[in-house]
């Protein structure tokens, strides 16, 4: 029997021309499809498609779970596609390698030579020739045996002091050196090649240590004339003395045709491009004629200069030829554009405008190379640099940090005023809401991730073509399957697609609308862009100066505080939206990258809320916890996303050196967590630990992970109070708790960092009978009356707060347990405990005007992201649970 999901592109029309090929993830219930191998994808007509297919994950029973499936570029891609599934292929135990893949129907296939020295893929279209070592990213890429990138390679700038007075400072330049390449996949259709290393000092002799590690990516697909290139690296500077001054990866360009048919083309804002020859011959004296004029514009070759009028073809050498070339986006609002004969003489300045697309292209009659890069004005600040375009061999440089921008100050922002002991911390915490700790405030293992794209031209495209390549650069093209697939394969939890179908149904959607599009407008308004900010929002809101607290401790950046990563995500996966998918995956980007720590002794855990991404001394799991990754990773099949799902494995071992609770643990003079007794808290803890090893599990089928999954599922539910307990001593060797505490004390926090999600997934994944009453004890009784809890567990719960957000947790209750009357006490729950979020007049805008503000904005009086992400959360959860009990 053969099933068929249709498949869509996000933005809903398919894109004029793919030229990179896509891939996407996409999930199948369980039992129903036994292997990526039984995968097949058909366009809008119904004719077979050449696709690649394999495993992300796997459920219990070895049928597949989540697949990427691959298309290869085509200059007409289809409106949408069927992926189709054979049930006749024999299912297997456990996870399956990339290589385990189908490609179905006839075509070009991506094909990898390896030597000992070099590896080189040939997409059919462009071949590109990656060396094992060295100091370049790859040797040549090509175009119809012409070269058109040479000798790419990383580079870096440091500076070793600030010019904040008289001082001096020297600025020295980097080269990225590769030490590992690895072949992750192979194709026929996709085909992944992962590179590894640090930068080096280029001067001989320099004092200077190696440093920056990073992992580049090139990804191919069958046909490409383009190849997409992730790039992540580690800050492993000292803040104190280590500025990085620029940061981009730098490109040869060979030219051969004259001065006036190499053309240079860079992308400004709203689709518009800079279009000039490097030896202009337009608005001259002299008219070298109109078909010479229009050539160049269109970056055609020129006629043989014997053709133009001599008046300009025998004065060609007195028409200056322009050798370098810059686009430079320091803000989010403003971008420059410059060009120079020759180093030495002055740039002269040709226009400017808001937000580029950042995208460039040198090319001349024999072919070409552009470089796109995406989110560029939005992580500011980037540049663009054509250098020695005279030359037979010029540079094109993608500035992901600008050498023209500020150095990057990473310094803790204050002193410490004074805070040395955990006492004086806790009231520094009182005042500023910021957990304060000498040396915590390091940056050292934080991380950044850009994606570009390179392009392979046979000579100079045409205008229009550069522009839709700038577009695919800056927002990709992407499948997705549709929500109603989504939620029918029983992934992710308690959530359903969006229901406008009762008034009282449609006034909650608006109030979710209202909440999304207020948030991705305080981005702009509040121009929540840059290099380490992009992607994250501000925790709360300062009614007194009209502006979020920025500079007040814990109230600043908010890292993930109550999951507003969950709430986006959820609300995309119900309604399919474009705008929601992509703020999303600003945030996973950024939480995933900035607000966790990649080595280091905090390697794994992640940093609290604070002025700083990397500034509260509160580093948890909390915060790197898949729960919030795995989303992007499941619905685009990344790589990078999966290298962070993979640094988790054993984040168990961080409590060996960093208890979380060590400012406010009152057992603290009696607690050793070197004899083998670890305290773990059975909220955000074992939350973030659950869904580290239930997504390992599932990816890989490490014994390991389920063990240790499975086996403190048993423990909660072998404790007397199950989840009420509030933490339990971990045995890190065996991975199992100490069943015989006899305990209860519950947070407010406990269930807000995925664990109502990761619990919901666990009950329905694998049975485990006291595991599900322990959790449904909890479920039930948070919200109970005290009278309800002392009968249930001998005494009343304290530290009940966030009632609104807590009533999906009765939702739950009445939903597994079929009960009325806890459906209406949840919806009552959620109504009255929206002390800053509730059915009315919480959703309401006003608009400040100056001199109160810098520009217009808008502000939402109750709205806080804390609010907004557990409001949101409460209601997906609670109308796919109990919707029909929803009053009115």
């Amino acid at each position: 029997m053969t099933d068929s999901t249709p498949i869509r592109w996000l933005d809903g029309e398919a894109p004029a021309q793919l030229s990179g090929g896509t891939t996407w993830g996409m999930p199948f219930a369980r039992g129903s499809v036994p292997a990526a191998a039984a995968l097949s994808v058909t366009d809008a007509s119904g004719d077979a498609v050449a696709a690649q297919a394999w495993p992300l994950a796997t459920w219990p029973d070895g049928s597949l779970k989540w697949a990427g499936i691959a298309l290869p570029a085509t200059d007409s891609p289809s409106a949408a596609y069927l992926v189709r599934s054979d049930g006749g292929a024999s299912p297997r135990e456990g996870n399956l390698p990339p290589s385990d893949a189908t490609n179905v129907a006839s075509g070009t296939n991506v094909t990898v030579t390896e030597t000992a020295d070099t590896l080189t893929v040939d997409t059919g279209t462009l071949r590109m020739v990656l060396n094992r070592s060295g100091s370049t990213l790859f040797s040549s890429l090509t175009r119809n045996g012409a070269d058109v990138a040479r000798d790419a390679r990383l580079a870096s700038l440091v500076q070793d002091a600030l010019s904040e007075g008289a001082g001096t400072f020297s600025r020295e330049a980097f080269t990225g050196e590769v030490t590992e390449v690895t072949l992750e996949q192979s194709g026929p259709v996709r085909a992944v090649v992962r590179l590894e290393g640090h930068h080096r000092p280029d001067a001989p002799g320099s004092s200077r240590r190696e440093w920056l590690p990073f992992v580049v990516r090139f990804y191919f697909h069958a046909n490409a004339r383009s190849v997409r290139m992730v790039h992540s690296f580690i800050w492993d500077g000292d803040a104190e003395r280590d500025f990085l001054a620029g940061l981009g990866v730098r490109f040869s360009v060979p030219l051969e045709s004259g001065l006036h048919d190499r053309h240079v083309r860079m992308a400004g804002a709203d689709g518009g491009f800079l279009t000039e020859g490097v030896r202009g011959l337009t608005g001259l004296r002299r008219d070298p004629g109109e078909d010479v004029r229009r050539a160049q514009v269109e970056g055609r070759p020129t006629p043989p200069p014997a053709a133009w009028n001599p008046e300009v073809s025998d004065r060609l050498h007195l028409i200056p030829a322009w050798n370098d070339f810059t686009l430079s986006q320091l803000s989010a609002d403003g971008f420059e554009l410059r060009k120079r004969t020759a180093t030495g003489h002055a740039w002269v300045d040709i226009s400017g405008g808001t937000r580029s697309a950042g995208f460039c292209s040198l090319s001349d009659s024999r072919g070409g190379f552009g470089v796109g890069i995406k989110d560029f004005w939005q992580s500011h600040p980037g540049q663009l640099d054509i250098r020695d375009a005279t030359t037979d061999e010029a540079t094109l440089t993608a500035w992901l940090y600008s050498p023209e921008a500020r150095p990057m100050d990473l310094r803790f922002y204050h002193d410490g005023l004074g805070q040395d002991t955990f006492e004086e911390q806790l009231e520094g915490l009182d005042i500023t809401y910021e957990d304060y700790e000498p040396g915590f405030g390091n940056p050292t293992g934080i991380a950044r991730t850009h994606e570009l794209t390179l392009f392979a031209y046979e000579g100079t495209p045409s205008t229009d073509s550069l522009a839709a390549d700038a577009l695919a650069a800056s927002t990709p093209a992407l499948l997705q399957a549709t929500p109603e697939h989504l939620h029918s394969a029983g992934c992710f939890g308690d959530w359903a697609p969006v229901d406008r179908s009762t008034p009282a149904r449609a006034e909650l959607e608006a109030h979710l609308d209202f909440l999304f599009d207020f948030y991705a407008g305080q981005v702009e308004q509040r121009r929540w862009y840059g290099f380490w900010n992009y992607g994250d929002v501000m925790h709360t809101y300062d009614f007194d100066r009209h502006v979020w607290r920025y500079d007040v401790g814990g109230y600043a950046w908010d890292n993930s505080e109550l999951s507003p990563d969950l709430w986006l995500w959820y609300s995309y996966l119900r309604s399919g939206r474009a705008d929601i998918f992509r703020f999303a995956e600003a945030m996973t980007r950024h939480t995933g990258e900035v607000d966790v720590y990649h080595l280091g002794q905090w390697r794994g855990l992640g940093s609290r809320h604070n002025v700083q991404h990397w500034g509260c001394s509160a580093k948890q799991l909390r915060i790197s916890t898949p729960a919030y990754r795995r989303f992007y990773y499941y619905l685009t099949a990344d790589e990078r996303t999966g290298d962070l799902l993979t640094e988790l494995v054993d984040s168990d071992r961080n409590f060996l050196g960093l208890d979380p609770v060590r400012k406010v643990r009152p057992d603290a003079d009696s607690y050793r967590p070197d004899r083998g007794a670890l305290g773990v808290g059975l909220g955000t803890d074992w939350g973030s630990l659950a869904a580290t090893w239930l997504t390992d599990w599932e990816r890989t089928g490490n014994p390991r992970s389920r063990d240790r999954l499975l086996g403190t599922m048993a423990d909660i539910g072998a404790l007397k109070y199950g989840f009420l307990t509030g933490e339990a001593l971990y045995d890190l060797d065996k991975g199992r708790f100490d069943t015989g505490r006899e305990l209860i004390q519950v947070s407010h926090l406990s269930a807000v960092f995925g664990l109502v999600e990761i619990c919901s997934e666990l009950v329905d994944l694998v049975p485990d009978p006291e595991f599900e009453r322990a959790w449904l004890q909890y479920c039930r009784l948070f919200l109970a009356t005290k009278e309800e809890q002392v009968e249930a567990v001998g005494q009343p719960l304290e530290g009940i707060y966030l009632t609104q957000a807590h009533s999906r947790l009765t939702a739950y209750a009445a939903a597994r347990l079929n009960d009325p009357e806890l459906a209406a006490r949840a919806w009552a729950s959620f109504a009255e405990g929206g002390e800053h979020l509730n059915h009315g007049s919480a959703f309401t805008l006003r608009k400040i005007e100056p001199p109160h503000v810098l520009v217009p904005v808008d502000e939402a009086p109750t709205v806080s992201t804390n609010d907004a992400s557990q409001f949101g959360l409460a209601v997906i959860q609670n109308l796919s649970l109990i919707g029909r009990h929803l009053p009115g």
